[in-house]
């Protein structure tokens, strides 16, 4: 019980931690806030970000592997294949952001340039499109956790 309790922790802190980051890229990714600082300051919030995302995804695991409820009622539940499907989206999604962060960088540090307003507008739409799809996993998680999509 012990262990069920340190693995529930460990996942909901990697989720705390994967939900402050990426209202954090929200938060910092507009047009009129825009300046080498915060170009900067995206780049490393994006990496945290990331680091985040694996630990959501392997506390997830380890809860599936040691849980209580064991590999094969989780395994076998569509509800975590529809959760893994959802993260994988957002993973994906994020990408893009990710490279206009990094290209950014490199431009500013090249020749000082900061991103145009329309390129800040698209990375932020991403931004807010991983977030919002986020904020969906917890409700099939819900619904999973009380042994609905089971056989």
């Amino acid at each position: 019980m012990t262990l069920e309790a340190l693995l529930a922790y460990a996942h909901i802190l990697a989720i705390l931690t994967l939900v402050v980051f990426i209202s954090s890229e929200a938060a910092l990714c507009r047009p009129e806030w825009m300046n080498a600082k915060i170009v900067e300051r995206l780049g490393k919030v994006d990496m945290i970000y990331a680091i985040a995302a694996v630990a959501v995804l392997l506390t997830g695991l380890a809860r599936t592997w040691w849980g209580v409820k064991g590999a094969g009622w989780y395994w076998t539940n569509g509800l975590l294949h529809l959760k893994l499907t959802m993260f994988v989206v957002v993973g994906l999604i994020s990408i893009k952001p990710t490279l206009m962060f990094a290209r950014w960088r490199k431009a500013l540090k090249a020749s000082g340039a900061l991103p145009g307003d329309d390129e800040v507008r698209q990375a932020r739409k991403w931004v807010m499109v991983q977030a919002h799809l986020i904020a969906l996993i917890p409700l099939v998680a819900v619904f999973l956790a009380r042994g609905f999509g089971g056989k």
